[in-house]
């Protein structure tokens, strides 16, 4: 459901965005998908081949960076259709255990609203599609994966990080220019900007666990 339109009755409707991982979730999905993909030796043997990785982190400090090198020695080469399967198979069967009941309880609360509902996450849209439809959102932005002509994954990104200040160019992107954020929820400095945006700012106000 990447960048979906919004539903036509919302189409005039403020934006209520929340961020994912730390959010509307207890700890980093992505991991945790790659994780329960690869299982736990190949995971291990792999999280040993990011060892330079990691220790470049420690000097240019980019999350985007270590997330592309992630991306690049556990999914390339994967086709779309495969990792959109495993993506639905994990949400189906961890969305229980990583899921926020006060902030999904938020989010239900926000749904009686006239409010578009929408997903901020730097995590790959593909990898959050199945969760974002499960809690029937109006849209879904987050980094997108880039994919060969073979529809395989590259190994890297077809978008900058979904963090930051890239948050508002996306949520600019999709909504345009004079979207107006009714609310925005948040955990770490990479929403910073959104929540600035926004008219009521949640952040880490969601504490439950499932």
């Amino acid at each position: 459901m990447a960048q979906e339109q919004p539903l036509s009755r919302l189409a005039d409707a403020p934006v209520v965005a929340f961020d994912f991982d730390g959010t509307l979730t207890v700890r980093d999905s992505y991991t945790a998908f790659l994780k329960w993909r690869a299982g736990p030796g190949a995971y291990n043997l792999g999280m040993l081949r990011l060892v330079p990785a990691a220790l470049a982190y420690l000097f240019h400090r980019d999350r985007g960076r270590i997330k592309a090198a992630l991306t690049a020695v556990f999914l390339k080469g994967v086709a779309r259709e495969r990792l959109e399967a495993d993506a639905r198979a994990f949400a189906e069967a961890h969305s229980r255990q990583l899921l926020r009941p006060d902030a999904v309880a938020a989010w239900k609360r926000w749904r009686n609203d006239h409010v578009r509902l929408v997903i901020v996450t730097a995590s790959p849209e593909i990898i959050v599609a199945p969760f974002a439809r499960g809690l029937g959102a109006d849209a879904l932005i987050g980094t997108k994966l880039a994919f060969d002509a073979r529809d395989r994954l590259v190994g890297t990104f077809e978008t900058p990080n979904c963090r930051g200040v890239e948050k508002m160019f996306r949520l600019f992107e999709v909504f345009g220019p004079d979207v107006r954020l009714r609310a925005a929820y948040g955990d770490t400095s990479g929403d910073r900007e959104m929540l600035a945006a926004a008219e009521e700012a949640g952040y880490r106000v969601f504490t439950g666990k499932p």
